[in-house]
């Protein structure tokens, strides 16, 4: 799920929240002192860093401030100051969110959660083109290629196909892509997201009794398959 920094200086704490994290899918890395934070971003690259406040050698402020130029992923500030100064500073500085002290671990793996789903959207809504072996889509142009030969989409197809790429590997519900697509609640009768589906899997060559580009899972949705367009490059 990503690789997480802990900067804690009490050892008991930062102990009981590696447990944790690591317990619910994350890789944990801790220090214990603020000098330690810039060395350590020069060797690793960790997904998000938790940071303590009264820290030994250098404080957590002092830390965020000489990282945040080159260090953009999120930081979460743990402070057991309850006052509006600290929090504000802390975000001013560039932090993403804090959290006060005593840690309530499951407040913490949501707030972890909101700041990795929103670093992953924003740096979907950023990409302009994907490659996925000889296919190559390109949102500007709204084009579509396949073996360097074009493929003709409609609007809506173009839409599809962008959704599911940009989410490759992850099943896209009936419900969700009828709600990007259409504008409006799924109401479980509606077969639009079918029918375009299948026209998407015949422009594309894919299967249309056992389709192996544009996946169904069943009880999931619609999953676009990265590995079959890769097998084709190879081949």
């Amino acid at each position: 799920m990503g690789h997480i920094l802990l900067v804690e200086d009490d050892l008991r704490l930062a102990n009981l929240i590696a447990k944790f994290l690591k317990q619910n899918g994350f890789h944990v890395s801790m220090l214990h002192q603020g000098d330690s934070v810039v060395n350590f971003l020069q060797k690793h690259s960790p997904d998000l860093i938790i940071l303590d406040v009264m820290l030994p050698k250098e404080d957590g402020f002092s830390v965020c401030r000489k990282i945040r130029n080159s260090y953009a992923q999120p930081i979460i500030f743990l402070t057991a100051k309850d006052s509006d100064f600290d929090h504000v500073l802390g975000l001013e500085i560039g932090a993403d969110d804090y959290i006060i002290k005593p840690v309530e671990p499951h407040v913490l793996l949501a707030r972890i959660n909101m700041l990795m789903r929103r670093k992953k959207h924003s740096e979907k809504m950023s990409v302009d083109n994907l490659t996925f072996g000889q296919l190559s889509i390109f949102k500007t142009s709204r084009q579509v290629t396949l073996s360097s030969e074009p493929i003709e989409l409609t609007s809506h197809e173009f839409e599809l196909l962008w959704l599911l790429a940009i989410n490759a590997g992850e099943p896209q519900s009936r419900e969700y892509i009828h709600k990007q697509m259409i504008g409006r609640e799924y109401d479980g009768l509606d077969r639009s997201v079918d029918v375009r589906v299948s026209r998407l899997r015949k422009k594309l060559g894919d299967c249309t009794k056992n389709p192996y580009r544009i996946i169904t899972v069943w009880g999931k949705g619609y999953l676009f398959s990265s590995s079959a367009w890769e097998e084709i490059h190879a081949s």
